[in-house]
């Protein structure tokens, strides 16, 4: 017996369950999605995406259990709450480290286990990633100029504070204390009274931090408040000590002689 001749359906009636779409017809949706909007009808607005989980760093500062020239480095990571271990070597501990150091000095900078050094560098660095550099390059420049401005006269400090002879120390000292310190002062003095009370682009940005943090070694050099004569540079420090993540940080740091 020949098989039966399917009849097609009538006209306007459904198609059969499991049957193609006919051409240029849109397929159903499927259970539980949203159908597709009629030709010329606005697709609805898609759902927000879920926001990334921002990627988490690890941080590690290397250095001697002293502020020097890693403080400004701690007021940095204080500043933008950002966790890291303060790892402080010991003298003793520091001849079998210093090899494992990228240029055998410290302080050093591990992040995610890559290991960098320069102390301006890596303040750099740290204050992209909190937020205290400029909106543009040359906005970057005007702090970059001041911070390795306060960069030069701390240098020009520690030629004279760690000459070994006594002798020559003493001749050092006169220029120091007669020509160098008031210029490099005063012109800083004069940098904030035209900046708002900031030391850049009139506003808060690392080199204020950065200056803030480095102070307390070169007073330690000099072995004097370097700052009592200016009131507009000790305005720009009493101002970040007292920022509420940076308070909290020199409450609790260790106590040190610099």
């Amino acid at each position: 017996m020949a098989d039966e001749a399917q009849a097609p359906p009538a006209e306007g009636a459904p198609p059969a369950e499991g049957a193609p779409p006919a051409e240029g017809e849109a397929p159903p949706p499927a259970e539980g999605e949203a159908a597709p909007p009629a030709e010329g009808e606005a697709a609805p607005p898609a759902e927000p995406a879920e926001p990334a989980e921002p990627i988490k760093h690890s941080y590690t500062l290397f250095y001697f259990n002293v502020k020097a020239l890693a403080e400004p480095l701690r007021y940095l990571f204080a500043y933008g709450a950002l966790e890291y271990e303060d790892v402080r070597v010991t003298r003793d501990e520091w001849p079998a480290l210093k090899p494992t150091m990228p240029m055998g000095q410290m302080p050093v900078l591990e992040v995610d286990g890559k290991r960098v050094h320069q102390s301006i560098s890596m303040a750099r660095f740290l204050a992209k990633t909190v937020g205290l550099c400029g909106a543009t390059p040359w906005e970057d420049l005007q702090i970059d100029i001041v911070v390795d401005t306060i960069n030069d006269f701390r240098l020009k400090i520690a030629v004279v504070s760690y000459e070994p002879e006594d002798e020559i120390k003493e001749k050092k000292l006169v220029t120091l204390n007669a020509e160098v310190i008031p210029f490099y002062l005063e012109k800083l003095e004069q940098t904030v009274k035209d900046n708002d009370g900031h030391l850049a682009l009139a506003k808060l940005t690392w080199a204020d931090v950065y200056f803030a943090g480095i102070t307390d070694y070169m007073n330690y050099m000099v072995k004097r408040d370097l700052l009592e004569p200016y009131p507009a540079l000790r305005g720009v420090v009493d101002a970040i000590n007292a920022l509420e993540p940076i308070k909290a940080w020199i409450e609790k740091r260790p106590v040190t002689e610099v």
